[in-house]
């Protein structure tokens, strides 16, 4: 009798809320580091691309018009529903990361607790990086962060599932939405976090999440007139310098985090939230009335 043929479980794309095919039909099978196939994987296309961009800037405006206490509940229920499926996640980081049951226990347990880190500074960063200005004229200046807008991240070397954790949660923690693309050999997780994300009251649009080759991605993620800044996770200097020139036709703010700093403590902090804020300064109008000062 003929071996069996194994049947490989298909994966799909994440974008707006759904789990579309890819628009290209096409797939691959990417291997562990011990060879083990990992399933049938969307090799998504440009088309996709535009597809997850026109979702995350539907859903960008509503989201960061969420009040913080709201945004910070659902960032907390994100990490409630992680900790529930916690067991099948070590699992499936023990398989696409070729690591032993305590190490992928470690990575997932930690990733569950990033959210919870960033869940806390959703109603708080506004206080550290707002500000009164002192003026000369008879004003009131303030300025006061508001969210970047739509963020492409790809998901380079050496960044697995809590790297793209790390991007998800210090993103849309700030009031952005956005598109990632995950590491070729680690999607597993990825499409499988989706699932936690559509059952943890995270609006449509405000995460999506593709699968792929960021060598067919990544200029168009970079290029993409629509979105407002790029985050490259684990890229080379070399790399990142590339994109960066393919960023400047509509001004986007690029950051680059490397591998080192998403899989530790380092990320931790309110700045990777800044990374994606804007500054805005309004002045105000004062008057005196009988020697005290009032705003109209």
């Amino acid at each position: 009798m003929a071996d069996r043929i194994e049947v490989l479980k298909t994966y799909k794309i994440y974008i707006n809320g759904k789990f579309p095919r890819t628009e290209s039909g096409r797939y691959y099978v990417p291997l562990n580091p011990e060879g083990e196939k990992l399933g049938n994987i969307c090799l998504s296309s440009r088309k996709d691309v535009r597809n997850a961009v026109v979702s995350a800037r539907k859903a960008q405006e509503p989201w960061a018009g969420r009040s913080a206490y709201n945004n910070s509940q659902i960032l907390y229920r994100i990490a409630e529903n992680l900790e529930s499926r916690k067991t099948e996640f070590i699992e499936l980081v023990a398989k696409e990361e070729s690591v032993a049951k305590d190490k992928a226990k470690k990575i997932v347990e930690s990733s569950i607790d990033r959210f919870i880190y960033f869940a806390g500074w959703s109603d708080k960063f506004q206080q550290l990086f707002s500000s009164v200005n002192p003026v000369a004229s008879s004003h009131f200046n303030f300025s006061m962060s508001e969210a970047t807008g739509v963020v492409t991240a790809i998901c380079g070397k050496g960044i697995n599932f809590k790297g793209l954790i790390s991007a998800i949660a210090a993103t849309i923690c700030g009031g952005n939405t956005i598109v990632i693309l995950s590491n070729e050999n680690a999607p597993l997780s990825a499409i499988s976090f989706a699932e936690v994300l559509q059952h943890s009251d995270v609006p449509a649009g405000v995460v999506n999440i593709l699968t792929g080759k960021k060598e067919e991605l990544e200029s168009h993620m970079a290029s993409h007139m629509d979105v407002n800044a790029l985050l490259l996770l684990g890229y080379s200097t070399k790399e990142a310098i590339q994109l960066e020139e393919l960023a400047t036709e509509n001004l986007k703010r690029v950051r680059s985090w490397s591998a080192e700093k998403v899989n530790s403590d380092e990320v931790e902090n309110p700045y990777s939230i800044q990374d994606f804020l804007e500054t805005k300064t309004t002045w105000h109008p004062v008057e005196q009335i009988g020697g005290a000062t009032a705003g109209y």
